[in-house]
């Protein structure tokens, strides 16, 4: 596959800030590569996953560099972890898909930014198009934390008009006696901001699935309340072939019933 191809995920002006950084970009979209290995350990093919999604959702991964986020993203999508990571140039694509309630199938673009200043020029164009994000600071480097803000403030004015969701990340866990930032300092900040906060580690595999799968609920959650629509041009939400009718859980008992339920046979 060619460094091109592999960013065919990416919108049309994604691609345009790609091309335009110049020669680190095409290391950044050799490895945007789409994970195949990924996909096949939840879908047979990813044809099937174009088919069997009811909806899409695209998740950004931001921070400083060296917080982990790559580290996060294989533990997630890969379920292996490396105590030897290269730093992500530009952007990395990954791709899993969560099963968030009985006939619902989220498939979750997740997409890896580079923490340094320097690839700024191409990240920023991949905010507009996120409908989550995960903040992620270091527990063992009190600048990642205090940097959190910054990228919170950054993000948020770049989607305007859309929404993003947000969830605090710690990552780190396991090296709990060099920890800089305590637990009370993180809820803080996260009640502040108005988002949720999970303490995690890649290395042990804590609470890694369970920060996205918090993360996807609460943007469905948001979509079941009409907060959060899908809109043309805009990639952060897409429908599938068999998108359903969604409720919110007010309105759920007066939902029709389904042909399953309703058939006396």
């Amino acid at each position: 596959m060619t460094a091109a191809a592999a960013l065919c995920s990416a919108s049309l002006p994604e691609q345009k800030a790609v091309a335009a950084a110049g020669a680190p970009c095409k290391h950044a979209a050799r490895r945007a590569l789409f994970h195949t290995h990924s996909l096949r350990r939840y879908l047979p093919s990813s044809h099937a996953m174009d088919i069997l999604w009811q909806y899409q959702f695209r998740i950004i991964l931001l921070g400083d560099s060296t917080v982990g986020k790559s580290s996060l993203l294989k533990r997630f999508t890969d379920g292996i972890y490396s105590d030897v990571a290269d730093p992500t140039v530009g952007v990395d694509f990954y791709a899993r898909s969560l099963d968030i309630e009985p006939g619902v199938k989220i498939k979750l673009q997740l997409w890896d930014t580079a923490g340094q200043e320097r690839f700024r020029s191409i990240t920023t164009s991949y905010y507009r198009n996120s409908v989550g994000g995960l903040l992620v600071f270091d527990l063992t480097n009190r600048k990642t934390f205090d940097h959190v803000r910054e990228w919170h403030k950054e993000v948020s004015e770049h989607i305007l008009p859309h929404h993003m969701v947000y969830i605090l990340i710690g990552h780190k866990s396991d090296l709990n006696k060099d920890r800089k930032v305590s637990r009370d300092e993180a809820e803080q900040l996260a009640a502040e901001l108005g988002i949720r906060y999970v303490e995690t580690s890649a290395k042990c595999n804590s609470n890694v699935d369970r920060a996205f799968e918090l993360l996807t609920r609460d943007i469905y959650e948001l979509m079941k309340m009409g907060e959060i629509v899908t809109r043309d041009g805009w990639d952060g939400v897409k429908s599938g072939l068999t998108a359903k009718v969604l409720y919110s859980a007010e309105d759920e008992e007066l939902a029709p019933p389904s042909a399953e339920k309703s058939c006396h046979c």
